[in-house]
C-alpha cells in the first residue's frame, strides 16, 4: 500500500541546541583582567613617547619646519637651527583659513618664516614654501611641494630633519619617509608642549584630544594613506 504524500511529517524546526562551551574559570578571569589592565596602563604610559618621537639625523642638510606650529615650538626650532650645521631652513604651510583678508602673510609658510626671522634666524637662510590647500592629506601635499622645490633647486640634499610639534611627529615622519626615502634620509624632532604634562597627558582635556586624534590619524596613515 502506497503512503499518502500528505502523511509525511514536516521537518522539525529547532531554534536552539545544546552544546558544550569552554569558558574561563574565576582564576582565569582574574588573570585575563589583570593582564588586560596591565597592558592598557603600559600603552597609555608609552603612547605619548611613541607619537612624539624625536630621532634627528646628525649634520642634516636642511631643517624643515611646519609653519603652522605654535610660537613656543618655533622658538625651539630656531634654537635647533642655530645649534646645528644646517645649510637652509624651510618652512611649509597652507593658506591661512581665518583672517586671510586682514593678514599680512597669507599662508603658514610665510608666517613661520617671518616668526623665525624675528627669533634671530638669518633671513637668507630661510625659504618659505607655500603648499596647496587640500581637503585631506595635507602633510602629503606639503612633502610633495618640498620634493618639487628640491628637484627644481638642483641642490644636493642627502638628509633633512623635520621639526614639528607634539604627538604629530610620528605620523609626519612616516609620511615624509614614504615620499622622500631612500633618496633623502629623514629625521624628526618634536617640540614638547608647555600646556599639558606629556608624562600625564590623560589628566588634561587638551592632552587627551591630541593623543586620541593623532593615534587615529597615525593608524590611518599607516594602513590607508
Amino acid at each position: 500500500m502506497q503512503k499518502n504524500p500528505q502523511d509525511k511529517k514536516l521537518p522539525e524546526i529547532r531554534l536552539i541546541k545544546r552544546q558544550e562551551l569552554w569558558t574561563l574559570t574565576a582564576q582565569g578571569w582574574v588573570l585575563f583582567l589583570s593582564t588586560f589592565t596591565a597592558s592598557m596602563f603600559f600603552v597609555i604610559a608609552h603612547l605619548y613617547p611613541f607619537l612624539a618621537v624625536t630621532s634627528p639625523i646628525k649634520a642634516a642638510d636642511i631643517l624643515v619646519v611646519d609653519g603652522w606650529i605654535s610660537d613656543y615650538a618655533l622658538e625651539q626650532a630656531a634654537d635647533e637651527f642655530k645649534r646645528g650645521s644646517y645649510r637652509q631652513l624651510i618652512t611649509l604651510g597652507v593658506t591661512v583659513d581665518n583672517g586671510y583678508y586682514l593678514a599680512e602673510y597669507k599662508n603658514f609658510a610665510e608666517i613661520g618664516a617671518a616668526t623665525l626671522k624675528k627669533l634671530g634666524v638669518a633671513k637668507e637662510k630661510i625659504i618659505a614654501i607655500p603648499t596647496p590647500n587640500v581637503v585631506k592629506n595635507r602633510t602629503n601635499a606639503s612633502v610633495v611641494a618640498l620634493l618639487q622645490w628640491i628637484t627644481e633647486s638642483n641642490l644636493s640634499i642627502d638628509s633633512i630633519n623635520l621639526f614639528t610639534t607634539d604627538a604629530h611627529a610620528r605620523r609626519s615622519w612616516l609620511i615624509y619617509q614614504k615620499i622622500l626615502s631612500p633618496k633623502i634620509k629623514v629625521g624628526v624632532i618634536s617640540a614638547e608642549p608647555p600646556y599639558y604634562d606629556p608624562k600625564k597627558w590623560w589628566n588634561s582635556s587638551e592632552g587627551v584630544r591630541i593623543i586620541i586624534s593623532e593615534t587615529i590619524a597615525y593608524i590611518y596613515a599607516l594602513f590607508v594613506n
